[in-house]
């Protein structure tokens, strides 16, 4: 099965806490289903003097979110939807957004 969403995609947060907001997917966790999306889902850690750990204190950061929290938002038309695969004459396949509620 291909993903159907990939880094680099806007996506619309669709049910949470940060429900309504849009950003941009900085990380996808395919075993777990997981996304990780610019200014969302953010979460207070308190991090301790360790090797390599560059800031101590109470650090501000990105959280993961599952992918089912989120819809796609097309580039081209800003169009809100779920992913639709559709294939050219060409026989190569593409992602466009199926918008609307019936799609």
């Amino acid at each position: 099965m291909p993903n159907k969403i990939k880094r680099g995609d806007t996506v619309l947060v669709v049910s949470g806490k940060d429900k309504g907001a849009r950003g941009e997917v900085i990380h996808v966790d395919l075993k777990k289903q997981r996304l990780f999306v610019e200014g969302v889902n953010i979460v207070k850690r308190h991090m301790g003097r360790r090797r390599g750990v560059i800031q101590t204190g109470i650090v501000e950061g990105e959280a993961s979110i599952h992918i089912s929290n989120v819809v796609l938002v097309d580039a081209d038309t800003g169009e809100v939807g779920r992913v639709r695969w559709r294939e050219l004459e060409d026989g190569t396949r593409v992602r466009t957004v199926r918008g609307g509620r019936n799609g």
